[in-house]
């Protein structure tokens, strides 16, 4: 066994918990039965690590198999990754059988008609996700397995979850054979971006369902001056149950995913006396919004309760998952399509 491929393969088994070691060796799949009973798990990891590596020396390991034990390990351990989502589009409606063998060859015949140097590991999981692992290397150098970029694509979805190696060069050689391999002629990336990938799928699935409000702020109601006391304690116990009724209706009752990042565009007129005559054109104001938080919409959520701003929120701020599945058809309608990532 190549010395890189034992050194990977115990800097693998060193990242993961002492007590979940043996679970995710069992998972892995490569060391059989008998040789995972002849390991003391109870002994420092260091120790353990260097065990495993002997076995994997024994069974002849090669970094294909080490890859996948780091597929396991990112599975499991996903929140560890930052991940982004990007929403792919086919010329016409028409739907097309998958077929995963056809899929994986397709993608390994366009990464590496671009690039030679490169590990591609695939794994199958039984929610239709098949998780894709790229080491990327250059024309004279070997891929470097410690920096590499994952994929989690849903067969018969458009949607793609891509956490991307530090090179960013590789980026668009990524996105370039996902489209080929499945079919599509597009790919662009939605702008939302979460350390949890399932609240990002939660979103872009419509598994989580939010209510946009259109209702405007009531005023308080006035009083007398002599029970200026009592008005002002019930106005505020009012106001905070309007506040939580609404927050209700437009975020829910239940947990919201986990969005780190989101941005879009937005697009509007200058409004003005026209005796000014401030403007000669009539073009709109163009800007790009961002938003980012360790949990975004629990931010949004808390900034009515917290008296920073009125309830119910602005659309422009409640519709940022919603905005975020329109993807496409905003920019479709402008025109913004990313020709790098456009398929021949």
């Amino acid at each position: 066994m190549d010395e890189t491929v034992a050194e990977y393969i115990r800097r693998t088994v060193l990242k993961i918990p002492k007590d979940e070691i043996k679970m995710m060796l069992q998972k892995w799949g490569f060391l059989s039965e008998a040789q995972l009973q002849t390991l003391n798990f109870h002994q420092i990891k260091d120790n353990i690590s260097q065990e495993v590596v002997q076995l994997c020396e024994e069974n002849s390991a090669d970094i294909k198999q080490a890859a996948v034990l780091d597929v396991i390990y990112n599975h499991i351990y996903q929140n560890k990754r930052m991940w982004s989502v990007y929403q792919m589009k086919k010329s016409g409606e028409e739907l097309e059988y998958f077929d995963i063998t056809d899929f994986k060859e397709k993608f390994k015949r366009r990464l590496r008609s671009a690039l030679k140097n490169v590990t591609i590991t695939f794994k199958e999981y039984e929610d239709n996700a098949i998780w894709i692992r790229v080491a990327w290397g250059t024309p004279h150098k070997k891929p470097n397995q410690y920096k590499p970029s994952y994929v989690v694509y849903h067969s018969q979805t458009p949607y793609v979850f891509i956490s991307s190696s530090v090179l960013k060069s590789t980026l668009p050689l990524l996105c370039q054979a996902l489209i080929v391999a499945s079919n599509y002629h597009d790919i662009g990336e939605m702008e939302l971006r979460s350390h949890s990938l399932n609240s990002l799928k939660d979103i872009v699935f419509k598994r989580y369902s939010q209510n946009f409000q259109t209702c405007t702020p009531k005023p308080l109601q006035g009083g007398n001056a002599e029970n200026a006391d009592i008005r002002i304690v019930e106005e505020n116990r009012s106001e905070k149950e309007r506040i939580h009724r609404l927050n209700q209706e437009v975020f829910g009752s239940g947990p919201l995913p986990k969005l780190e990042f989101a941005q879009y565009r937005l697009e509007t007129m200058f409004k003005s006396d026209p005796k000014l005559d401030v403007l000669d054109k009539k073009e709109p104001f163009r800007c790009l919004v961002k938003f980012s938080s360790p949990h975004l919409l629990e931010s949004l959520k808390s900034l009515a309760p917290a008296g920073m701003a009125d309830a119910p929120l602005s659309p422009l701020l409640t519709c940022i998952p919603h905005k975020a599945r329109n993807y496409f058809k905003i920019r479709e309608k402008k025109g913004l399509y990313p020709a790098s990532f456009v398929s021949p």
